[in-house]
């Protein structure tokens, strides 16, 4: 949620500024704005809504200059309006300050800075630190005249390094003061920014496609360290002044991945990226199955692997509906006691974690508040932490003690798909991978998992098909305001997937329940406008979940079946019917969420929404 981007060099800054925002559109946001380093001033613009408004606005009045930020704000403190979109000022408009974040003490802060006789123009948080950086700098003596230019970049530094000292909360910042021209500084907690060093330039944003046109080096930071930008290079601090050493990421992604490609949205190009996701989570991981590769890929030995008693899976949103089918694979085939649970719900309890714990912690983005909280927690009660992440270099992954990373490449829709597919099958190598570790199963066993594996990218594909037919089906359906998503076993998680997939991006009521459960309430709900979705691929549980679609029929529910193809059971009871190919049980999901994720698609096209950006929905909550 909220989109930093900085530039500092020799360019004209306003179209690599606003090309960098473009890039972190996925994040979700309500205003956007630019403010620029012009002719020894500071100048703004800024809008309410899409960046479209903040493209005609500088076609109107246009920025020029080689210094400056951006950011695309999603709101928390105050409402979207010109006012409180950022950049924010300080009282005399010569600094000025973007930042993703909750500053927690911000009322504590604003009232001590209001005795001082600073004015508050919006209603904001963030506008607190430009104001706390201005009472820094007149401590320091920057506004006394005569002050030697030589000493104002060190003044910033200062300046901005005291405020930090005040905040308390969650932040990633970057500031622009026009008295040090020849610098950014920029200092996080909590809240995602990385550094892209160019020749003779440098960027600063939140995530790596904000500027992975103009440079692949990157410097991720970590929690309570500061960066000054300059044209001729960047140096990196700790928040109480220490300078340290960073080295660089070089980032593998190619550009185009991040493009639509042709497809309507982001979405659909990602829906269909799914088996080269596959591809690419698998590659290089099915051999050895004994030893070696957990060791290799994650830095799990097999000494760790034995010590291992229980596992927790941590995750929010979809990446937890990952996590239970991870639960579901581990004590079935590892024989370790599994949880899963909400990352948001963990850190608030008393969780019961002791060194023989293995917390597998799972997130799209590798900066979900709540999962690094969550994480940090169980690793002070001495559980070792192994992450499942798509971001190279993330604040989870530099957070953990092993890694397993899916390799999807950049997922720019809020709703996330081939990163839940990925995840699907990092859980499914890592159960595989510590089942023959633990000689848990047998030689034979393994190879024909690994035999159906490989055959998921192709499999995919032939799931993809259902496409039209799905199209034909949303037509139907898309008016409809309420849904009911069922399935047991290994397809409950996905039933939950589907429902959250329809209502995040359609905003149709959708629930999914256990079909065991459906008789211990949602049943009172049918009637013969509700369609029933139920999944049911060829499982021990499979004649069960007939039986409870047999009680949906009963009540009039209109009922479409997610099934194995060559099933005609479900062609005969269903309404409609989506065949997906077979496959091992265990497996079943990676296909089965295919027809569900095309599901939510269409109907929310077909309604007119949003689909890559859903309203109040952000890609990376980095705040509770």
């Amino acid at each position: 949620m909220c989109g930093i981007i900085g530039y500092i060099g020799s360019k004209d800054a306003t179209p690599l500024l606003m090309e960098g925002l473009r890039r972190l559109e996925y994040r979700g946001y309500d205003s956007a704005g630019l403010a620029l380093l012009n002719g020894g001033g500071i100048e703004l613009r800024r809008c309410v809504g899409k960046l479209a408004n903040l493209d005609a606005l500088l076609g109107k009045q246009p920025l020029k200059g080689s210094v400056g930020l951006g950011h695309t704000r999603w709101a928390t403190h105050g409402r979207p309006s010109e006012e409180n979109a950022h950049p924010h000022t300080d009282c005399r408009g010569k600094l000025v300050v973007i930042h993703n974040g909750i500053i927690e003490n911000y009322l504590e802060l604003q009232g001590a800075l209001a005795g001082k006789g600073h004015k508050f123009q919006s209603e904001t948080d963030t506008e607190v630190i430009a104001h706390l950086i201005e009472e820094r700098l007149k401590q320091l003596g920057a506004d006394r005249a005569g002050a030697m230019p030589n000493l104002r970049e060190p003044m910033l530094f200062e300046a901005v390094r005291g405020a930090l000292s005040e905040m308390r909360g969650a932040y990633a910042l970057a500031v622009l003061w026009s008295e040090a021209p020849g610098c950014l500084v920029a200092a996080k907690t909590a809240s995602p920014l990385v550094v892209g060093i160019g020749d003779g330039e440098a960027f600063l944003a939140s995530d790596v496609p904000a500027f992975l046109e103009h440079t692949r080096k990157a410097v991720f930071l970590d929690d309570g360290e500061m960066a000054v930008l300059t044209a001729k290079g960047c140096s990196f601090f700790r928040v109480d002044g220490k300078r340290i050493e960073k080295t660089p990421t070089n980032i593998q992604w190619d550009r185009t991945m991040a493009e639509k490609g042709g497809y309507r949205h982001f979405m659909l190009k990602e829906i269909y990226d799914q088996p080269q996701a596959v591809e690419d989570t698998i590659r290089g991981r099915l051999f050895p199955l004994k030893d070696g590769v957990l060791e290799r890929e994650a830095g799990l030995s097999a000494d760790v692997l034995k010590g291992i008693t229980n596992v927790k899976l941590l995750a929010c949103g979809t990446a937890h509906h990952a996590g239970l089918v991870g639960k579901y694979l581990l004590e079935r085939f590892a024989k370790l006691p599994a949880v899963a649970e909400p990352a948001s719900e963990f850190r608030y309890r008393e969780p019961v974690v002791s060194p023989g714990t293995l917390v597998v912690a799972i997130s799209q983005s590798g900066e979900t508040a709540d999962t690094l909280a969550a994480v940090k927690l169980a690793k002070q009660s001495g559980a070792k932490v192994l992450s499942v992440c798509n971001v190279l270099g993330s604040a989870l992954t530099r957070t953990s003690d092993y890694n397993f990373y899916i390799h999807c490449g950049p997922e720019m829709g809020v709703a996330s798909t081939k990163a839940f597919v990925g995840q699907l099958t990092a859980l499914s190598l890592l159960t595989l991978h510590l089942s023959t570790a633990l000689g848990r199963l047998s030689d034979d066993d393994s190879r024909k998992w690994v035999d159906e594996i490989l055959r998921l990218p192709g499999l995919i594909r032939s799931a993809l098909k259902l496409d039209a037919k799905v199209l034909e089906l949303s037509r139907k359906f898309y008016k409809k305001e309420h849904f009911l998503y069922i399935g047991r076993d290994l397809n409950y998680p996905i039933a939950l997937e589907g429902a959250l997939k329809l209502k995040e991006i359609s905003y149709i009521h959708a629930e999914g329940y256990a079909a065991g459960e459906m008789k211990h309430g949602p049943i009172a709900l049918i009637d013969p406008d509700m369609p029933v979705v139920a999944i049911a691929t060829d499982s021990r549980v499979t004649e069960k979940v007939l039986s409870n679609m047999e009680e949906a029929k009963a009540r009039g529910a209109i009922l479409v079946a997610v099934h194995t193809e060559g099933d005609k059971r479900f062609e005969r009871l269903a309404d409609v019917s989506l065949p997906v190919p077979k496959v091992q049980e265990h497996l079943a999901p990676i296909l089965s969420v295919i027809p569900l994720q095309l599901l939510a698609y269409h109907i929310a096209d077909l309604r007119g929404c949003d689909v890559d950006q859903p309203r109040n929905l952000a890609k990376s909550v980095t705040v509770e």
